[in-house]
């Protein structure tokens, strides 16, 4: 007898779905369980923890010769999410079951006591079967709040084997799961651990980074150890604009395909920051592995990806995200075919100055040659520092700041400044909408929305003179620019808001500065 289940797969941060096709012979002399279908090796040993969970379940196993085709057989399948529709196949064409199953799609792993356990990726697999026409789907329990932040579907909690057998024998059916909580206040109310009032001074800093976040834009930190780059760093996300629903669902998807959404809650609530070490392997960083997987850009994707000590990571390494930082995408090619991951991320970084850190310090003499803050410096590519549009120094924090017993300004205070100036970009970038933020605008949106009065343009001329600037670079200052004159309320571009985006370029190393 034949019986056919839907199911899916992920490739990519998308599902696919496959039909599980399970054929009993029973007229087979010996018993023999074959799986077809480009199978790994997790679903090929899905018949054994299939057997135990259906007859730990209270079941009949089928003898005979059993032959399990995943189709479509040219795409390859993997991970344990197969189990339950192998196990429901069999049991449909064993005839244990007798249900409608064309209109359903099952995913899940199986214990060997029956238990159905959590599977990655259950976000995507529900938008690819509400996009096929599927509308009740069969996830694990732990998976159901997940699967239910898809709308038009009907998510039915699977905790055993034996429990959905009775549910799909019409004995005692399963409550589809309803999504009780309020998503949009969720994300309202995300919290963070660094606050902008808790780091004393570094007032010029905490600028920087506030027009990072309202425009955008990539920062590159440089100072002594110990002046508080780092903890800069894991304050930015406190000040960006919260996560829209679409961004939520967007990054969900990423963290869920990657096993990495946080058990207490079923969608991604606050802006990622993702802080690899410099010993990172390629694929860890930039995404791969046999079946593509997403690295650390993509983790960062509409967050911050913090690079500490920048010149330790690896130069092949570093020259690697020139790409996706230009592009907002990166694409992984294998011989089976090629995968885009989303990469839409500001890249924040911090360094020492010297290998000893204190290369221009007034306090610490600094005990390198000029040879060698020469060569710790270039390290860095120049290519890859052009993609800074900000680069600040972070100096010695005095005493009598860090005495003092009073707070800076809070986090949700400058969060409401840069919300104000994202929303004046969200207005002027309406009909644009692969264009967010004034960092991802191309030479022609620059044309057209960074304009300079005469002033602006001789003060524009003078320093691509002195500064040596590229055409890539006269295009980030006026980036920088036009998100700066966004937070001050100005309709266009002013001289002040010129002349601080320039102070903002990376200047050379100058051995006798």
């Amino acid at each position: 007898m034949l019986a056919k289940v839907n199911s899916c797969t992920l490739v990519g941060l998308d599902g696919v779905l496959v039909e599980v096709q399970v054929d009993i012979y029973t007229q087979a002399q010996l018993p023999s369980i074959t799986v077809v279908g480009l199978p790994d090796t997790a679903v090929r040993e899905a018949s054994d923890r299939v057997r135990s969970a259906i007859l730990n379940s209270g079941l009949t196993f089928p003898r005979g010769k059993l032959t399990i085709n995943l189709a479509p057989a040219d795409l390859r399948k993997e991970g344990p999410a197969f189990d339950l529709p192998i196990a429901v196949g069999l049991l449909a064409a064993s005839g244990q079951v007798q249900a409608d199953l064309a209109e359903a799609l099952f995913v899940g792993e199986l214990s060997l006591d029956g238990t159905v356990r959590h599977v990655q990726g259950v976000l995507s697999i529900a938008l690819a079967a509400r996009a096929a026409g599927v509308r009740t789907v069969y996830v694990p329990q732990e998976d159901a709040p997940e699967a239910a932040l898809i709308p038009d579907l009907t998510v039915i909690p699977v905790a055993s084997l034996a429990r959905l057998v009775t549910h799909l024998r019409g004995y005692h059916p399963i409550t589809p799961y309803r999504q009780e909580m309020d998503v949009q206040q969720l994300l309202q109310e995300a919290t963070y651990q660094v606050d902008f009032a808790d780091i004393k001074g570094q007032e010029q800093a905490k600028r920087a980074l506030e027009v990072a976040a309202a425009g955008g834009h990539n920062v590159l930190m440089s100072g002594p150890p110990g002046a508080g780059k780092t903890l800069l760093a894991r304050a930015l996300p406190s000040i960006l604009p919260p996560l829209s629903l679409e961004e939520a669902l967007e990054l969900t998807r990423i963290y869920s395909v990657a096993n990495l959404l946080p058990s207490d809650t079923p969608i991604v609530q606050q802006r990622p920051f993702r802080a690899p070490h410099h010993t990172i392997s390629y694929a860890g960083l930039i995404g791969g592995g046999r079946i593509p997987r997403p690295g650390e850009i993509t983790l960062a994707h509409r967050g911050v990806l913090f690079l500490d000590e920048l010149p330790e990571f690896g130069a092949h390494m570093l020259e690697m995200l020139r790409q996706p930082l230009e592009d907002r995408t990166v694409t992984l090619s294998r011989a089976s075919g090629a995968i885009t991951f989303p990469a839409n991320f500001m890249l924040v970084a911090a360094m020492n100055p010297c290998p000893c850190g204190y290369y221009g310090d007034p306090q610490t003499p600094c005990t390198c040659t000029l040879s060698q803050v020469h060569r710790y410096q270039k390290r860095i590519s120049g290519p890859l520092l052009d993609r800074f549009d900000i680069t600040v120094h972070v100096p010695r924090v005095p005493y009598d700041k860090l005495a003092d017993a009073g707070s800076g300004e809070p986090s949700a205070t400058i969060r409401e400044r840069v919300m104000a100036a994202r929303e004046r970009q969200r207005h002027r970038f309406r009909e644009y909408p692969h264009i967010l933020t004034n960092a991802d605008m191309g030479p022609k949106e620059v044309r057209a929305f960074c304009q300079l009065d005469e002033a602006g343009r001789s003060l524009m001329a003078t320093a691509m003179k002195q500064m040596h600037l590229s055409a890539r670079a006269y295009h980030r200052v006026l980036k920088v620019a036009r998100t700066i004159a966004d937070l001050a309320g100005a309709d266009r571009i002013d001289v002040v808001h010129l002349a601080e985006a320039l102070q903002y370029r990376h200047r050379p190393f100058d051995p006798d500065a």
